[in-house]
């Protein structure tokens, strides 16, 4: 993308391939997480965290927003060295084989700790993670070990408890947008709903048709970038129409298609923001 903007190429791209592009901060770098954080006082255990490839390259903060809430959550946060790519995009197109071969990177790097689960904080991610038994499932050397490590990854938004969530300090109308891969593919839409109405309170709106798409489904406003950014209105839309200052997801590719959307509309007053961002935004 920076060889892109370099040459000046990034003028000859289509104009919703632009529209993403000027989304990308300028400068990009990995940011890692400490191997291990310890909770905020008395631990009631361990678990691990994905990273991810794009979460840790573009939303460096929210990774680090997501540790925090565990941390305060009681949670000692593991992030092994050793994990790589989820496999999602090779899934999604076809290439099962090197969906495997992420599958038994992140396995191999998990296993043989003492954790009470396995935290993602991206839903695209998260629903090919807890496909891994079914992934492998002909693989005698691994069947096994997938099913264990999948039946421990869990999103974000179901193990953190609202409980502990803080009101938040003004008074700004928020609305939630349901990612396809948290709603549909894993069947979570009430938990996050429940977060973000800790946080909100009476300034909670519900978004029409949240569960609705957005366009960017994975690779999808890419192969389809005709029914993606008319999938992108109606959603951007629907967020309008409520009214709402803020725009609470869980997923970065919905991320980064509302905000392109928002753009787009001119609708600069309000914010797509991801979950462990909004609930860590003490400002907010």
């Amino acid at each position: 993308m920076r060889v892109l903007r370099f040459l000046r190429l990034d003028g000859l791209m289509p104009g919703f391939v632009r529209s993403m592009l000027e989304l990308v901060p300028q400068r990009l770098a990995k940011r890692k997480l400490e191997a291990k954080r310890l909770a905020k006082g008395e631990a009631k255990g361990d678990v691990g965290f994905i990273e991810g490839c794009v979460m840790q390259v573009m939303f460096g903060d929210t990774n680090e927003s997501s540790a925090e809430l565990l941390q305060r959550d009681g949670w000692n946060v593991v992030t092994p060295k050793e994990q790589g790519c989820c496999g999602a995009l090779y899934a999604h197109g076809g290439q099962l084989e090197k969906a495997r071969e992420c599958a038994r990177q992140n396995i191999a790097a998990f296993e043989g700790k003492s954790l009470d689960a396995i935290i993602i904080n991206a839903a695209g991610c998260g629903s090919t993670l807890v496909e891994y038994g079914e992934l492998l499932k002909d693989d005698p050397d691994w069947a096994g070990r997938a099913r264990a490590f999948s039946a421990k990854v869990k999103d974000l938004v179901t193990w953190l408890d609202e409980s502990g969530v803080q009101r938040t300090c003004d008074q700004s109308k928020v609305t939630y947008h349901d990612a396809c891969h948290l709603c549909h593919a894993q069947g979570i839409s009430s938990e996050p709903r429940k977060l973000v109405q800790a946080r909100a309170g009476g300034d909670f709106v519900e978004l029409a048709e949240s569960d609705l798409c957005c366009g960017s489904a994975g690779s999808y406003n890419l192969t389809e970038p005709e029914m993606a950014e008319r999938l992108q209105a109606r959603k951007v839309k629907n967020i309008i129409d409520t009214g709402a200052e803020v725009v609470v997801t869980t997923n970065p590719g919905c991320l980064l298609q509302i905000q392109s959307g928002l753009k787009k509309a001119g609708a600069d007053h309000v914010r797509a923001v991801h979950i462990a961002d909004y609930l860590n935004d003490e400002q907010t």
